[in-house]
């Protein structure tokens, strides 16, 4: 019996570590394109010369950006450490991509009305959880029927950026759309069930240990797909959530249709909700742990964005 494909190997792993589809994609594609680069050879036979080699490619003659040079580079130390259990040495010298320093573009409270204005129905609802409660577009997307406590006013984000848990708010003026969007929910769901369908995917193979719970209303995407499609992995037919690209394309359109001059998309919404609150003078750190992030540098680009930094200082000539 032969042994399995390299890359059969690495999505194994990817999957007893309960790392996400999109992730197995980007991982597997970056594994690939490093195999032939150093002309088919086994990664078994190479190591940390060899990576250096091909991330300062990307870097010099691919001129990729440096977030996409650090997700290659995570896929190799995946492949090494956890897939062929191989300890790197020391990788120095790499020729790292330049990270452009830019501040993020952030839509005023005026022009977030004005882009929310253009859309309607489960788009509106959608972008609107991106403004008023801060979350990524995935986050938004992935959020099940039990992820809204509309008693305490609350959104459990689960396994967001970095499979990271944490609660931010529902807004009030959310709560009868969210409540109206569960019934649609309901009642959908209830027809997947009658036509024999209705199971939905659940993370960390909870559908074993709870065998319920992939048919219950708790489970469901609050923004479902209008159609069911066929699981890649699983190969079962099942009601995915909407698809990002759906909710992409109706903001990018609604930008165009408000007359608004700046660039624009889904996570400038987030970008506002951060700016917003620390304008309106809430505590940087409560701003963080809204919205996830693990460092509050990461936090404090939105001050430079209100020119409260350096720029924030009044010059002296105009003191009275």
């Amino acid at each position: 019996m032969s042994p399995p494909r390299l890359l059969d190997q690495v999505r194994r792993v990817l999957h007893l570590k309960h790392f996400s589809i999109r992730t197995e994609e980007a991982y597997t594609r970056w594994i690939k394109r490093y195999v032939i680069f150093h002309g088919k050879r086994h990664p078994a036979e190479m190591g940390a010369p060899e990576i250096r080699a091909f991330l300062s490619h990307l870097a010099t003659e691919g001129e990729v950006a440096a977030a996409t040079q650090n997700q290659a580079f995570a896929a190799l130390l995946f492949l090494y450490r956890d897939v062929l259990e191989i300890e790197l040495g020391a990788i120095e010298d790499v020729v790292r991509a330049r990270r452009p320093a830019k501040l993020p573009a952030v839509f005023s409270r005026s022009e977030v009305q004005a882009v929310l204005a253009q859309l309607q129905g489960t788009h509106w609802l959608a972008a609107s959880l991106l403004y008023g409660a801060g979350l990524r577009l995935l986050e938004c997307l992935r959020l099940r029927v039990k992820d809204l406590d509309f008693e305490r006013g609350q959104i459990a984000v689960r396994d967001g950026k970095g499979q990271k848990d944490r609660i931010t708010m529902l807004p009030d003026r959310l709560k009868g759309p969210l409540e109206d969007q569960i019934e649609r929910v309901r009642v959908l769901h209830a027809r997947d069930l009658d036509e024999g369908y209705g199971a939905v995917y659940l993370p960390y193979a909870l559908g074993w240990k709870s065998p319920g719970a992939p048919r219950s209303l708790a489970w469901q995407y609050v923004f479902p797909a209008p159609s069911r499609s066929v699981d890649p992995r699983s190969g079962e037919a099942r009601r995915h959530h909407l698809s990002e690209s759906a909710l992409q394309k109706a903001v990018a359109e609604a930008v165009r249709k408000s007359g608004i001059s700046k660039s624009g998309s889904c996570h400038t919404f987030r970008h506002s909700f951060a700016t917003h609150l620390l304008e309106a003078g809430y505590d940087i750190r409560t701003v963080q742990e809204l919205l996830g992030h693990k460092d509050v540098r990461t936090t404090m680009i939105y001050t430079h964005v209100l020119n409260r930094g350096g720029m924030g200082v009044r010059s002296p000539l105009d003191l009275r």
